[in-house]
C-alpha cells in the first residue's frame, strides 16, 4: 500500500441505518417492513429520510415529498420527530464512548472511533466492530453498519459497502481489490465537478484514476490533486478528531403556509424556546447570547442578536427577549421561516443561580425528568395547548454550530 505508518491503527467507522426511518419504525412496530418516509408536508416537504423498503422504488432522501409518493404511494409518510432522534443518537454514542473517547461524530447517526488503543482489552477490529453492532441493537433496537480499516477513507467505504446492518474489514491486499472498481465519486473529496474533469477525460474508476501521476493530478486540480492521488491508493493518514467545544445550538422551523397571525408566530417563537432550552439544559450548557432569524414570504431573511448579561437557558429569560424583538425584525409581513438559537454557550455550572433564577432551574429539571418519562406531550404550557392542530408545519429541525 505504500504507507506503513497507518498499519498500526485501526479506525471503526459506525453508521445508523436508514436512521430516522428506522427509529419511527422501532416506535412504531406496525410500520415495520413498510416504506417510511420521514420529512416535510406531502406537497411542500422533502425527504429527510426513507427505510430500505422504499429504496427499492427509486425514493431517496433529498427526493421532494411529492415526487416520493409518485414512485411509492403507499409508503407511510411521518414528520420529522428531532427530538426523538437525538435522544436516541445520545444513546447510541454513549455506546460508542464506552470504547474509545478519541470519536469524531460526521452527524447525529454517523461517527469514526479510532479504538486502536482498545485493543489489548477488547479485542482486534473485527470483534470490538461486533460487540458494539450487539449493544446498539440490543440497547436501541437499531442497526448500525461498521467498517473497519486502518484509516478513516477506507472505513467510510468498508461501511457502505456493508450497509445494510453488516460489517465489513477491509485489510491486506483485499484492499486493492476493493478499491479499484469504484466509481472515483466514492473517493473522499471527488465533488461533481472533480468527477466531471475525470469523466471528460475517461477516467471513471479507481483503477482508471489510477493512471494519472501526481503532477497530472495537481496540475489539474492543485493541492488537492495531491491528496486525491493518495486517497486513490487507499492512503489516508487524518487522524480520528473530536469535536471542538460547540458554540451555538438552536432550532427553526419552516411552515407549509405563510404565517401572517402574530399572536400564532408569539406562540410558534415560544415553542422553539421550550425546545432550544430543553437542549441546552440536557447538555449542560447556556448561552451568553440568541440570535432570532426570520425569513419572509419573499425568501428574504432578517435576523437579530442579543448578548446577555448572563448566561441563559431558562425560557422566560429567553422570551423575555425574543418576544420583544420579534415586532422589531417582522414588519407586518407573512413568515415562511422563524428559528431562534442560543449562542456563545458556555458551561451551566456558569450560571449566577440566585433566588428567581434558582427558582426557575428547579422548575425546567422537574419538566425535564417529566419530558424524559412521558415525551414532550407529557406536560405542556396552556399556551401551547393545541398548536401541533392549529398551523401545519413542513419541517421541525434544529442546526448546530461550531
Amino acid at each position: 500500500m505504500g504507507d506503513d505508518s497507518r498499519s498500526e491503527r485501526v479506525i471503526l467507522h459506525c453508521d445508523m441505518d436508514a436512521f430516522y426511518a428506522s427509529v419511527e419504525q422501532q416506535d412504531r412496530p406496525e410500520l415495520r417492513g413498510r416504506p417510511v418516509l420521514v420529512g416535510g408536508h406531502r406537497r411542500r416537504g422533502v425527504v429527510c429520510a426513507c427505510s430500505y423498503e422504499a429504496r427499492p422504488f427509486g425514493v431517496r432522501s433529498g427526493m421532494a415529498m411529492a415526487k416520493a409518493l409518485q414512485l411509492c404511494p403507499q409508503a407511510a409518510v411521518l414528520p420529522v420527530r428531532m427530538e426523538r432522534y437525538r435522544q436516541v443518537s445520545e444513546a447510541v454514542f454513549a455506546l460508542f464512548r464506552q470504547f474509545t473517547d478519541r470519536l469524531e461524530p460526521l452527524s447525529i447517526d454517523e461517527a469514526f472511533l479510532d479504538v486502536t488503543a482498545c485493543r489489548r482489552l477488547l479485542g482486534d477490529g473485527e470483534t470490538i466492530g461486533a460487540t458494539l453492532r450487539r449493544l446498539v441493537r440490543e440497547r436501541t433496537g437499531l442497526a448500525v453498519s461498521v467498517g473497519v480499516a486502518d484509516n478513516k477513507l477506507l472505513a467510510k467505504l468498508a461501511s457502505a459497502a456493508a450497509k445494510p446492518d453488516g460489517m465489513r474489514v477491509l485489510a491486506g491486499d483485499e484492499v486493492e481489490t476493493f478499491l479499484l472498481p469504484l466509481p472515483v465519486e466514492r473517493i473522499w473529496g471527488v465533488g461533481p465537478k472533480t468527477a466531471e474533469a475525470l469523466h471528460r477525460i475517461g477516467v471513471h474508476r479507481v483503477a482508471e484514476a489510477r493512471s494519472l501521476s501526481r503532477r497530472q493530478l495537481r496540475s489539474m486540480f492543485g493541492v488537492q490533486g495531491e491528496r486525491l492521488y493518495d486517497l486513490l491508493r487507499g492512503i489516508d493518514n487524518r487522524p480520528v478528531q473530536p469535536p471542538p467545544e460547540r458554540k451555538s445550538l438552536g432550532a427553526e422551523e419552516t411552515f407549509v403556509s405563510d404565517l401572517d397571525d402574530r399572536r400564532e408566530l408569539e406562540r410558534q417563537l415560544l415553542r422553539l424556546a421550550e425546545k432550544v432550552c430543553r437542549r441546552a439544559r440536557l447538555q449542560k450548557l447556556a448561552g451568553r447570547g440568541a440570535t432570532l432569524k426570520v425569513r419572509l414570504a419573499d425568501f428574504s431573511t432578517r435576523t437579530r442578536s442579543v448578548t446577555f448579561t448572563s448566561p441563559v437557558n431558562a425560557v422566560p429569560e429567553l422570551m423575555a427577549w425574543a418576544g420583544a424583538a420579534l415586532p422589531d425584525i417582522e414588519p407586518q409581513r407573512p413568515v415562511r421561516l422563524l428559528g431562534l438559537y442560543l449562542n456563545d454557550l458556555t458551561p451551566e455550572s456558569q450560571l449566577d443561580l440566585f433566588g428567581e433564577r434558582e427558582r426557575l432551574r428547579r422548575l425546567d429539571e422537574a419538566r425535564d425528568r417529566i419530558w424524559r418519562r412521558f415525551g414532550e406531550k407529557g406536560l405542556t404550557r396552556a399556551s401551547l395547548l393545541g398548536l401541533d392542530g392549529s398551523v401545519q408545519r413542513r419541517q421541525d429541525g434544529f442546526e448546530d454550530g461550531e
